[in-house]
């Protein structure tokens, strides 16, 4: 890809008819010294920058537990729906991990009716507050541990919900035991307290294990197109079947729907297949909605302040150099991006239209990936007094030109306006019709005779 260049060196001038011709007004007095006038021109400054083709979405979806592959039910490439069902999973983990929170939320759920002796309701408590406390530490433990973004915030949020009915409960408990120690309640009040505070934990523990069986169905979440190929984790799941172990039956059904099953398997990328194992993470299909096409590019912290909404560009890509295609900047992304060197860019995205190749048939439509160089036209100023940018050098922090009074070279501060490569615009230090050096002007001093 080629590299981007600055501005200065990358823009484009435009001339027009109006501009005063260079060749007829200078002069050349054999020491490589060439003098012109100030003219008129239409200047055009274009900031350039790598970029790349990107698709209107992509979404990857990943596998929620260890599973192995039961059905494929989409081909590579084809065009689906979202809510399509693009997969079908099987865990035997994870349904095991459903009937033992149910029959936990069951056992819960009677244990309700059952007469308590007055003289244990507190440390009853107490001691529901403790397994209450490691066991949602260990859920949240096992909920961070999932590799899939998506699954893990709705664990997390599944488990922070859980806490706050659980500790919403306690309180219910603590006032009806207080209640009846104070001969205001009745010890089934305290008990039935007690024990709706310990099935919030249960519930929990089931709608996080039906959530999970449930994503053994992938479903396109997007319309587009299917890839089929199969990305490895990034970590399995290993000693998952001891953490399950350690936890109160009550939420062995709940951590084991959040880790997808015990233990860990190295997966190798490839096409997917029936039968192939996946582990909890892994990237299973990704969809690809290539309807409209945009362009991302790079700018570089030096340019980004001239580029805004609405600046036209001109593209050409790698894969079809003889091509010309139009942009429009939608976005500048607020954000910086540090490159592996150091620099600082951008993220512009721009809009993109048909291309012409250079016969003016149209050209190829752009995949997805390609790379591009895109041309923004940052500046445009129309019918202005500029000067050949080969008359403007640096002076400490100004811009400077050699202008000949009275055939000597006297020094001017120019203030410059648009920046194009071979005219810039000038807009204060110069007038129409002076006279510049244009070449040579590393070889003068002050006060130099110049023919």
């Amino acid at each position: 890809m080629r590299h981007r260049t600055r501005r200065a060196g990358a823009a484009a001038a435009i001339v027009t008819a109006a501009a005063v011709a260079l060749g007829a007004c200078s002069g050349d007095d054999g020491a490589g010294i060439t003098v012109a006038p100030v003219g008129r021109a239409t200047v055009t400054e274009v900031v350039e920058a790598p970029a790349t083709v990107s698709a209107k979405a992509s979404a990857q979806v990943s596998a929620g537990s260890d599973a192995s592959v039961a059905a494929v039910q989409v081909r590579e490439g084809q065009q689906v729906r979202a809510g399509q069902v693009l997969v079908r999973l099987d865990s035997p983990q994870a349904r095991r991990s459903l009937r033992q929170a149910v029959r936990a939320d069951a056992q819960a759920a009677q244990a309700g009716s059952v007469t308590t002796p007055a003289v244990g309701l507190s440390a009853q408590q107490q001691q529901a507050d403790v397994t209450a406390r490691r066991a949602f530490a260990r859920a949240r433990r096992a909920a961070a541990a999932i590799t899939d973004r998506a699954t893990r915030r709705q664990a997390l949020a599944a488990v922070a919900a859980s806490r706050a009915q659980y500790d919403a409960a306690r309180t219910q408990a603590a006032d009806a035991v207080r209640q009846f120690q104070a001969g205001l309640g009745s010890l089934s009040g305290a008990v039935a307290a007690l024990s709706s505070a310990q099935r919030v934990q249960t519930r929990a523990a089931v709608i996080a294990a039906r959530r999970t069986v449930q994503g053994l169905v992938i479903r396109a979440p997007i319309s587009g197109t299917v890839s089929l190929t199969a990305t490895p984790s990034g970590s399995g799941s290993s000693s998952a079947a001891d953490l399950v172990d350690q936890l109160p039956e009550s939420l062995q059904g709940q951590a084991g729907s959040l880790l997808g099953g015990s233990g860990s398997s190295s997966q190798v990328s490839g096409t997917l297949a029936e039968g192939q194992p996946v582990s909890s993470g892994q990237a299973l299909v990704t969809v690809t909605d290539s309807s409209t096409l945009s362009l991302t590019a790079q700018v570089d912290e030096t340019d980004v302040l001239l580029v805004r909404r609405g600046v036209p560009a001109e593209v050409e890509l790698d894969a079809v150099p003889d091509a010309t295609y139009d942009a429009t900047v939608v976005t500048v992304d607020p954000t910086p991006t540090t490159s592996s060197r150091g620099g600082v860019t951008y993220v512009v995205r721009l809009s993109l239209d048909r291309g012409r190749e250079t016969g003016g048939t149209i050209a190829p439509t752009p995949r997805a990936g390609m790379s591009a160089v895109a041309r923004l036209r940052v500046r445009t100023a129309h019918d202005v007094v500029s000067a050949p940018a080969s008359a403007v050098f640096r002076d400490g922090r100004r811009d400077a030109v050699w202008v000949v009074v009275n055939g000597r070279a006297r020094e001017r501060t120019v203030q410059l306006g648009a920046q194009g490569e071979s005219r810039v615009q000038l807009l204060s230090g110069l007038k129409e019709g002076e006279r510049l050096v244009v070449r040579g002007a590393d070889r003068l001093r002050e006060g130099q005779q110049v023919p």
